[in-house]
């Protein structure tokens, strides 16, 4: 799906495409993908450094042609083993002509243009457009790691009434989450610092990136603490795992010890052995009674000394 927007004094629909204007391709189509090829002439490998989900953030200019892939924020919609992950945002410019291309569709371009609309100003330029989008990327990691941090803290408190599994695969996720979130941050700062050399930058985009930068930095060090939070919490329930499995384990043992004095009495007084006691009446009360005698004087051992 492609949209074409005037971005001059505010953010409206247009019909068709016009030099100057913003074309934003969602999930494109053979027909949207014809378009780019045959009208705007924009190179096909474009669009294949942009489908490849595992892209890096980087830039790239060729014959006029500028590319810019952006890593931004994306919530799947199926269960995954990394619910919250990162996508390519792939954006195209050249002399007239500005094109934004996501796989996904995502919140983060829905809200992009809601706020745009609402803001009321439009876009100086494509290369305002540019950092404006680095900025939303920004403010929407902060907002996904909110939600990371509201899954964090379910799971915590869950485990600290049991120890289940499902709880400790949903931590290893996040744990996914955040090592793909801090990983694309810091390729879209680094991205960030080339762009203030490639583009032509006025002061007003100069304060722009500052505000980009501050945004940036905010999320790598929100996603830094929270991977190390997250880092510590699996290592403590590992610990607890750890200890409860040596408590079970040390119970076993002192209950096998128990039991293995009487059935060593049996054992005993079982063989076809004579001991003087097999043809008296009182040789069996007198067997169940010390052994019933010797498994309580080690039980209450073993329990004064707390290992069982």
């Amino acid at each position: 799906m492609r949209t074409f927007w005037n971005i001059n004094k505010g953010l409206r629909t247009l019909e068709e495409w016009t030099p100057g204007c913003w074309v934003q391709v969602t999930c494109p189509s053979k027909e949207d993908e014809e378009f780019l090829f045959n009208e705007l002439e924009i190179p096909t490998y474009f669009l294949d450094d942009i489908r490849d989900k595992d892209e890096r953030a980087r830039y790239e200019y060729e014959e006029g042609w500028s590319l810019i892939i952006l890593r931004i924020p994306y919530v799947k919609e199926v269960r995954s083993r990394t619910p919250h992950t990162t996508i390519p945002l792939g954006i195209i410019l050249n002399k007239g002509i500005c094109v934004t291309v996501c796989n996904y569709e995502t919140n983060m371009m829905i809200d992009f243009v809601s706020y745009q609309q609402k803001r009321g100003l439009g876009f100086t330029d494509s290369v305002d457009l540019v950092f404006r989008l680095f900025l939303s990327s920004a403010v929407w990691y902060l907002k996904r790691l909110k939600q990371i941090n509201v899954l964090l803290e379910e799971a915590k408190r869950n485990l600290d009434h049991s120890i289940d599994n499902e709880d400790l695969i949903g931590l290893s996720r996040l744990q996914d989450s955040l090592t793909y979130f801090v990983t694309s941050i810091r390729g879209n700062e680094t991205l960030l610092s080339k762009l203030k050399f490639k583009l032509p930058v006025d002061e007003l985009d100069a304060e722009l990136i500052e505000d980009v930068t501050i945004e940036m930095n905010q999320a790598r060090e929100t996603t830094n603490i929270y991977a190390n939070i997250l880092d510590s919490t699996m290592e403590t329930y590992a610990s607890i795992i750890n200890n409860n499995m040596a408590g079970v384990m040390k119970q076993m043992t002192s209950i096998s010890i128990i039991l293995m004095l009487p059935t060593l009495i049996a054992s005993i007084f079982g063989m076809n052995l004579l001991s003087g006691i097999e043809t008296e009446w009182w040789g069996m009360p007198v067997v169940v009674g010390g052994s019933l005698l010797i498994t309580g004087l080690f039980y209450w051992i073993f329990r004064k000394r707390a290992w069982i």
